[in-house]
């Protein structure tokens, strides 16, 4: 890694959320010696690639993925065209492809997770959990409406994934920190997780970065989205 690379911020995020300029620089090299560490201990070896993958598309929809409005909205457009550029390479290698979404119900009844949060979602604002059009869904490629961060959480992703005898789950979308480090730490035990580097991200810098080390030390393969091309091409 350059030292330009280690000092630019990200191209996604909230510029609010971003790290101090004279911090990310000692932030990042202290994670790469972490690793290290790690790695050192047998911890953040390669899992590898298995022969059936399928590709999962966490919550690119409206709600995240415009800037300002609604709340949650943040500049991700760069994971968009990441995750636009796997699902290229998914549909071209013609592999199952699954996209999430908030499974929204005013009826729902209030928990304690509530409390955590503003709670800013409105009726009117259904239509905004509809998927970026940009990600160009296909009527053969499965959506999951769900309730929680873990894909898996109350759905019926693993069925769907078991059925079609997949082993491999490559994991792209928002949120590192939520969404998509819940769905890394639920498939791990039963599928190799297989990460994009630039097909994932967040609204804050710093826990986008933290996370993306502790997937790639216990869960999956944090990988340069041009290797995971390439597999899939060689399918």
């Amino acid at each position: 890694m350059t030292s330009r690379d280690t000092d630019a911020p990200p191209p996604f995020g909230s510029p609010a959320l971003r790290l101090p300029d004279t911090l990310r620089g000692p932030l990042k090299a202290h994670l790469a010696e972490l690793k290290e560490q790690f790695l050192q201990l047998g911890w953040g070896t390669r899992g590898g690639f298995g022969s059936r993958p399928a590709l999962i598309v966490i919550d690119l929809a409206l709600w995240w993925t415009r800037p300002g409005q609604p709340p949650m909205g943040s500049n991700v457009d760069s994971v968009v065209d990441g995750a636009c550029q796997m699902l290229r390479a998914a549909r071209a290698a013609d592999i199952p492809i699954i996209f999430t979404t908030y499974d929204y119900d005013p009826a729902d009844p209030p928990t304690p997770h509530d409390a955590k949060c503003a709670d800013n979602i409105r009726p009117e604002d259904r239509p905004f959990f509809e998927l970026d059009p940009r990600v160009q869904r296909r009527d053969d490629e499965r959506i999951v409406r769900k309730k929680y961060a873990s894909a898996f959480k109350g759905t019926n992703l693993l069925d769907m994934l078991t059925a079609l005898e997949v082993d491999t789950l490559i994991v792209t979308g928002v949120s590192t920190s939520h969404c998509v480090y819940a769905t890394c730490r639920d498939a791990a035990h039963t599928f190799r997780v297989v990460v994009p580097r630039q097909a994932v991200g967040e609204r804050c810098e710093l826990l986008h970065e933290v996370n993306m080390l502790d997937i790639d030390i216990d869960l999956g393969d944090v990988l340069d989205i041009e290797e995971v091309e390439a597999y899939l091409s060689g399918l």
